[in-house]
């Protein structure tokens, strides 16, 4: 095989070390290998650095196992071209396998060019997507408690969620605040609901009529300081993502013109994509890598499952969202339509992948030209259908040996 790159390295990296491979080309085209073994530590990985420096590397490749390189990337990216690989591409044969076997089977397909770069992110994006998974986490946190406080009144015999169609709202908060402590009766607690739910006073006062035992008053009381403690939390994460997307107004307002898309879907869109589309070479490059395409599984000419694969489920999850969300709010455009005809067909969950797919494609043509969404309208798929009857009819015709010119009837 032809040698693509005449000095290059391969790094097994692992939570503890970094096992080394520098590959050069000597002369007749002969490969040369030197490995040496370094720890993780900031020292160490400078130590990294320098050697790969004085041995004329221009380009590293590693796996990206883990968390663990991203230390290693960091301490490269500025000196060298670094590729992180996806495990599954360059996976050796069986067999004898140790670190340096590794690192150097690595060195072998950088030096030959078979290593194909996977998708890192600039800095200030990755500290972007850093911080806004952490958001996501603490948000099914503060989901996770909702649910487990709402369990335990349930348990006891509560059904305030059965008669409060917000059970975290103004009303709903001052009542499990009244119930924790106790010291007021049903009718007095019902009597704490404003607004519309004071039409329900004794229905609220029925659903309240349950004695607390003591440790569930204690369970009630940790789950809604919890509660609230994510709640405050996620405040000032948000405050600290408004900082940080500050640079990318522009983009937001282009992302926040796709119906379903809110200020937290756009933000996880910029944090997980960019907003560079180069690095992905087309809108099907990036939906495969998001994992919103179908599969393609076919031996000995059967056609087997095709569903999706993981991809990235951040970018995966929010999209979805953003789709149910504006198929069911945005009536009468493109995406509703569709949604609509895609759920008789296939159910509601393959409708909201596939128009997920849609918007991600938008994303990517609307990222590259800098445009705003423009919706189709929701006749245009009547409009579509009516073109591939009218070819597919004359397909027919003149399959049967007629001569057909189609011409538009005055109306």
């Amino acid at each position: 095989m032809e040698v693509i790159v005449a000095c290059c390295a391969g790094l097994d990296v692992h939570q503890a070390s970094v096992v080394a491979c520098v590959n050069r080309t000597g002369r007749g085209g002969r490969s040369h290998k030197e490995v040496r073994s370094f720890g993780t530590m900031r020292d160490d990985l400078i130590a990294l650095r320098e050697w790969l420096k004085q041995a004329g590397v221009t380009l590293v490749a590693m796996e990206s196992t883990g968390v663990y390189w991203k230390p290693v990337y960091q301490a490269l990216e500025d000196d060298f071209e670094t590729i992180v690989a996806n495990a599954q591409h360059i996976k050796n044969v069986p067999g004898r396998k140790t670190d340096i076997k590794d690192c150097e089977w690595i060195s072998d397909l950088l030096r030959h060019g078979l290593i194909r770069p996977g998708f890192v992110p600039p800095r200030d994006i990755r500290d972007l997507r850093e911080l806004n998974r952490y958001r996501r986490k603490l948000a099914q946190v503060q989901t996770g408690e909702r649910n487990r406080l709402i369990k335990v009144m349930e348990t006891a015999g509560i059904k305030l969620a059965g008669v409060a169609s917000d059970v975290f709202g103004v009303s709903g908060r001052a009542m499990i605040r009244a119930l924790i402590e106790g010291e007021d009766t049903p009718g007095a607690i019902a009597g704490l609901a404003r607004g519309k739910l004071r039409r329900k006073l004794k229905d609220l006062a029925r659903a309240l009529d349950v004695p607390l035992q003591p440790h569930q008053r204690f369970m009630l009381r940790m789950q809604l300081a919890r509660i609230e403690q994510a709640e405050a939390d996620l405040q000032h994460i948000d405050a600290i993502l408004s900082e940080m997307v500050a640079p990318y107004r522009h983009v937001m307002r282009l992302l926040m013109s796709i119906p379903g898309v809110d200020w937290i879907n756009a933000v996880t869109i910029i944090a997980e994509i960019g907003v560079d589309m180069s690095a992905f070479a087309s809108a099907a490059h990036l939906a495969s890598w998001a994992g919103l395409c179908p599969g393609n599984n076919e031996s000995a000419g059967k056609t087997r499952s095709g569903k999706s694969r993981k991809g990235n489920v951040f970018l995966k999850s929010a999209l979805v969202n953003a789709a149910i969300t504006g198929c069911r709010r945005g009536g009468g455009t493109y995406l509703a339509e569709k949604y609509r005809r895609l759920t008789a067909r296939r159910g509601k969950m393959r409708a909201a992948v596939a128009i997920a797919h849609k918007l991600l494609v938008s994303i990517w043509h609307m990222l590259s030209d800098g445009t705003f969404y423009q919706d189709l309208g929701a006749a245009y798929l009547d409009r579509i259908d009516r073109t591939r009857t009218a070819t597919h009819l004359v397909r027919r015709l003149t399959t049967m040996g007629f001569d057909v010119q189609l011409q538009q009837r005055a109306a």
